[in-house]
């Protein structure tokens, strides 16, 4: 998965932070909008662990920071309802403009309330999952009624929001009571899934039955058993982003993830340098990977250098070496930790004399063993790291064939 930070000018002139995540190949067949709930940030843990989900199932996931919160500009009194929607508009035009016109939108809390508004309003959104959102707008006044009734005579007024100062107006009270939501949901007529925790104890599960009661087929509901309503548990959250990936593929035609021809080989890579920087596309039958150079030699970073993977056969083939010797040996070796770097030293500092000193290739390999191992046996499984089969052919000569296809 890559991060990308992004800022977002929406209409107002106010830049939105944003972070866009990609999928392991970099190129998501779908994009998602994820919005956060009230008060909160794109940085909430729930929110990376929902979108992270997401992008493991190949989608492209934008969170981005609400007006007046996060990392976002603005001030929190801004931040009102309709003000979240013309947020989420301006996200969805920076996609289509930048990259894919977004198809889903996830919202939690008050940002599933925005979510389902925006969806209303934007064509290319095929489908809405919301997560322990209100069935009304106004639902999150509760939260700073305490300071309502001083706004007429200050204008404007501090309150404590979830132990968080914030300054609210009239207008960031007033424009909750402008949205009808149930009524948006009753001609939304796209497929909607409702997420929510039956012991909310924020946003009630009733808020749940009354989306349902309102929105027409396709419409699903899945019960967070056991989940609080910020999802604090990770398990909740990653859940949550599998689901909805799941339940969507319903609604997004499929499209096939185009494995290359190894034409007999072990591995292919290809590297389409109109499209890409240094990203190859490395595969073998049955499994892919990136490889790339990084940020510092002018590459996107986007997966392993050459080298590194080099060292990464060198460290699997060393730890699936010693597990087999400890097990025949019934040591007790429990785990294994192989690191390895490769570098060029000069042959005078390895202290090795030969005719003409010059510069070497050099692997650097460090063994941790975690189990009841005596010294002997160490030193013993020691020498063992150095036969593997892929140490072995790195250590000798070996002869290359290249041809033309």
């Amino acid at each position: 998965m890559k991060n990308e930070k992004l800022q977002i000018v929406n209409k107002k002139g106010i830049k939105l932070q944003a972070y866009l995540e990609l999928p392991a190949n970099q190129k998501p067949n779908y994009f998602v909008i994820f919005a956060h709930c009230f008060t909160c940030s794109s940085t909430l843990s729930a929110v990376k662990n929902i979108s992270r989900s997401l992008t493991n199932h190949g989608f492209g996931v934008l969170r981005f920071d609400f007006t007046g919160l996060g990392r976002s500009e603005g001030e929190f009194a801004d931040s009102h309802f309709s003000a979240n929607v013309d947020d989420l508009i301006a996200v969805n035009d920076f996609l289509k403009e930048n990259y894919k016109a977004p198809s889903l939108l996830v919202g939690h809390s008050l940002g599933g309330a925005a979510v389902l508004v925006a969806a209303s309003k934007l064509d290319n959104i095929k489908a809405v999952a919301t997560v322990g959102a209100p069935a009304a707008v106004d639902h999150v006044k509760h939260l700073f009624s305490h300071g309502i009734d001083q706004i007429k005579n200050k204008g404007k007024v501090e309150v404590n929001i979830g132990g968080r100062p914030f300054k609210i107006d009239e207008e960031f009270v007033s424009d909750f009571d402008k949205t009808d939501l149930l009524d948006i949901v009753k001609t939304l007529r796209k497929p909607l899934l409702i997420l929510h925790s039956p012991i909310d104890t924020i946003v009630g599960i009733k808020n749940a039955e009354q989306l349902y009661h309102n929105a027409h087929h396709p419409k699903s509901f899945v019960s967070l058993d056991n989940a609080d309503h910020l999802l604090s548990k990770s398990e909740d959250s990653k859940y949550v982003g599998n689901i909805i990936a799941t339940w969507v593929e319903r609604y997004f035609k499929a499209k096939e993830n185009i494995m290359l021809e190894t034409n007999g080989e072990q591995l292919v890579g290809h590297l389409n340098l109109i499209e890409d920087n240094f990203t190859t596309s490395i595969q073998t039958k049955n499994h892919s990977m990136l490889a790339d150079e990084p940020s510092s030699f002018g590459g996107d970073d986007f997966g392993p250098s050459p080298y590194e993977y080099l060292n990464a056969g060198l460290i699997a083939c060393t730890a699936m070496t010693l597990k087999l010797y400890a097990q025949r040996k019934q040591w007790d070796l429990k785990e294994v930790f192989v690191y390895v770097t490769h570098s060029r030293k000069h042959s005078d500092d390895l202290g090795i004399e030969i005719d003409r000193p010059t510069y070497l290739d050099h692997i650097s390999k460090k063994l941790k063993f975690i189990g009841d191992l005596n010294n002997t046996q160490k030193e013993r499984l020691k020498e063992i790291a150095s036969r593997c089969p892929v140490h072995k052919t790195i250590a000798s000569e070996v002869i290359f064939e290249t041809s033309i296809l």
